[in-house]
């Protein structure tokens, strides 16, 4: 047998090497993903806020006198504080004290006439009562008490009259009292004066038909509060009174406030440029929160459909196709996409029912070029779920 002589053994040596060099090069590369491992935590279905929902006062009022005049009392300031029933502003009334003076005098006379009256009509029926017993002993003719009792009827009569004249003198009091009470304002409810558009001596009128003014003054009761808020027509249907909800207020940063749904809207809301939505109303749970809030804060919330407070679940970006997850093979290096039956999700968690176990890793960044099933993939510090 003939030896290849030395000069011959150094170039294949080298030619092997570099293919061996060009197939190492040319194997396929794992790419770089990141990872979260799969454990047990709670996970809720819920629905938010479409657009920032507001904190509204239980109750406010825009107020304005019911008739025209001029300011002549303006009592409070804007921020003042102001008890039920306490008068707000007033206009120059005079002529209608001295209407109600007028009717007060006149009411006060019918009543004196009235009392005079009647006296004489109890008189006149006593007079007709003894005329008729003298009549029935012989004492006097029929025709003479036949006059008596038909003079006590007709004093009877006028005593009615005069009670009537007087109520008619006392709805004239109420009358002349209800124009008095047009031109003052009182507040309806203890509250906080939000804003007074007016000035002592400046005129006001009530709104036309049809014209919108600004009301004189904006009071607002500072003692109850609920947060309006907009959600999507299509969650709606899912949203039931007295549901759990979590509030969050910009004012307040990452503090988040327990309340409730007490009221759904009865109709979608259809504004131009803008999502369909429905209008909800959430009570705060606690009344210690209430001391803190102002009315007008922005305000988010997110409802709670339902809850499990122990389950298997996966990061919600982790899911693809709805029901699949990308499971890294620790064995292989390679990636599996595994079917899983999702339960409750939400926009961070989606309860896995079937399909995975507790501590598998699952790939988080789904839309990485090159993820794919079967490819060799390494990871980087899997985030603990």
């Amino acid at each position: 047998m003939r030896l290849l002589r030395p000069r011959y053994v150094i170039p294949a040596v080298l030619v092997v090497a570099i293919v061996g060099l060009a197939a190492w090069l040319q194997r396929p590369q794992p790419i770089t993903i990141t990872v979260a491992t799969v454990g047990h935590g709670p996970v809720e279905a819920n629905v938010a806020n479409t657009r920032a929902g507001t904190v509204e006062a239980c109750r406010r009022t825009k107020l304005s006198p019911a008739v025209g005049g001029q300011i002549a009392r303006l009592d409070v300031h804007k921020g003042e504080k102001v008890k039920q029933g306490q008068v707000l502003l007033e206009l120059r009334n005079d002529d209608l004290k001295a209407q109600l003076a007028l009717a007060g005098s006149e009411a006060k006379a019918t009543a004196a006439q009235a009392r005079s009256i009647c006296l004489q009509a109890d008189v006149a029926k006593r007079e007709a009562d003894r005329q008729i017993a003298l009549n029935r002993r012989g004492m006097v003719s029929v025709e003479q008490a036949d006059k008596a009792e038909t003079a006590a009827k007709a004093r009877a009569a006028d005593c009615q009259g005069a009670h009537a004249s007087h109520q008619v003198a006392e709805a004239r009091v109420r009358l002349a009292q209800a124009n008095l009470d047009r031109t003052i304002l009182t507040a309806p409810f203890a509250g906080v004066i939000a804003d007074i558009n007016g000035e002592v001596d400046e005129y006001v009128t009530p709104s036309p038909p049809g014209i919108a003014t600004l009301p004189v003054i904006d009071l607002i009761d500072n003692s109850c509060f609920y947060v309006e808020a907009p959600i999507d027509e299509v969650d709606a249907s899912k949203v039931r009174l007295g549901m759990p909800v979590r509030i969050t207020l910009d004012a307040f940063g990452k503090q988040t406030f327990k309340g409730t749904v007490s009221r759904i809207g009865a109709y979608v809301i259809d504004l131009e440029k803008q999502a369909r939505t429905v209008d909800i109303d959430v009570r705060f749970a606690r009344e210690t929160d209430l001391a803190s809030m102002l009315a007008g804060y922005s305000a988010d919330v997110e409802i709670i459909l339902a809850a499990h407070p122990n389950v298997l679940r996966v990061p919600t970006e982790a899911v693809v196709n709805g029901n699949e997850v990308y499971v890294l093979d620790k064995a292989s290096g390679r990636l599996k996409l595994t079917r899983i039956e999702p339960g409750l999700s939400n926009w961070n968690w989606t309860e896995v029912v079937s399909g995975l176990q507790a501590g598998q890793q699952v790939v988080t960044s789904v839309d990485r070029k090159g993820v794919a099933d079967n490819v060799l993939a390494t990871a980087g510090k899997a985030a603990a779920k």
